[in-house]
């Protein structure tokens, strides 16, 4: 729910992707109210007369890719519907240091009252679209993918995961209800990798979820051979990828600064049977001699739990 405001308006074109309980409202609405506490903003309140209109621009001051835009929109409409938001960028933009894109007009108290909270959201934002562009321009040629995690700020992960769609990188499951991933915990909690698959698949056919992918990680060859074995049993129709999880090693005598022999060994087992992710080792540095090997996707948690946010602006003017 966004109030009147649609997401996906001409400098938002990039849809926030979908989540069953979760209101980007309520995240807006709470980051005011935190901020306000009980008092308001008594700076403002103290220092700048009601009637004092402004113009606020805000300024790249490091060269990065924008996101976040409709968020900020929803900011301003929320502290004061009468401010206007006029944008010269749109979301997945790239922009340089000392570029200005994007201007507010109205009350001098609100842009100030919302400055913060808007920045704060947007920093952020662009910080992640910026790091996954990144990764998506090393990858160009391979048919590589990038993958976003789990691995994001409680409250925030909405957010952090449409910054990686506007930033060009492909979404992950959303959270712990739309995909089922077999992890290292689950496989020993199950007593191995066939009776986690089989009781996966049980639950699924009890619960009636026959639109329900299944993950399985795998952290060594014989663990994707077990896998590749049930999947060609007819057993598993629901197992669409296998994570392939720390196959590489950091090492400098190879291309890319990374060994990647056991990935290498494990993509040409699964021959495109099912879809193959790669995970961990993954940095800037990397991703392209990880791609090489052939693996349909990398996962990168570094883009959400590791992220610098974009140095961004908003400085103010009177308005006579």
């Amino acid at each position: 729910v966004i109030t009147s405001m649609a997401l996906t308006k001409t400098h938002a074109p990039i849809a926030a992707p979908p989540h069953p309980t979760y209101s980007l409202l309520q995240v807006v609405q709470d980051a005011l109210k935190e901020d306000a506490g009980d008092l308001g903003d008594v700076t403002t309140n103290a220092t700048v007369a009601p009637e004092t209109l402004a113009v606020g621009t805000f300024l790249a001051k490091a060269p990065g890719v924008v996101a976040g835009l409709a968020v900020v929109d929803l900011v301003f409409e929320l502290v004061d519907p009468a401010i206007q938001v006029v944008w010269t960028a749109k979301d997945g933009d790239a922009v340089v240091a000392g570029q200005q894109f994007g201007q507010v007009h109205g009350s001098a108290a609100s842009i100030l009252v919302a400055e913060r909270i808007a920045l704060n959201f947007m920093q952020r934002m662009s910080g992640i679209a910026s790091a996954t562009a990144d990764m998506v321009t090393q990858l160009v040629g391979t048919g590589t993918r990038v993958l976003d995690t789990r691995k994001t700020v409680p409250g925030l992960r909405m957010l952090d995961k449409w910054a990686v769609l506007i930033g060009g990188g492909c979404g992950h499951r959303m959270g712990l209800y739309d995909m089922m991933m077999i992890k290292d915990n689950h496989v020993t909690a199950a007593g191995g990798i066939s009776p986690a698959i089989a009781r996966a698949e049980q639950y699924i056919a009890d619960k009636g979820l026959q639109g329900l992918g299944i993950e399985v990680e795998t952290r060594t060859l014989q663990e994707v051979k077990e896998a590749l074995q049930v999947l060609a049993s007819g057993k598993a129709p629901h197992v669409t990828r296998l994570m392939l999880d720390n196959m590489t090693q950091p090492d400098a005598s190879c291309v890319g600064g990374v060994d990647v022999t056991v990935l290498a060994a494990a993509v040409k087992l699964v021959n495109g049977a099912v879809d193959t992710e790669a995970s961990g080792n993954v940095v800037l540095s990397t991703v392209h001699t990880i791609a090489s090997t052939g693996v349909t996707y990398v996962s990168v948690g570094s883009l959400t739990h590791s992220v610098k946010a974009l140095d961004i602006s908003l400085k103010i003017k009177l308005l006579q």
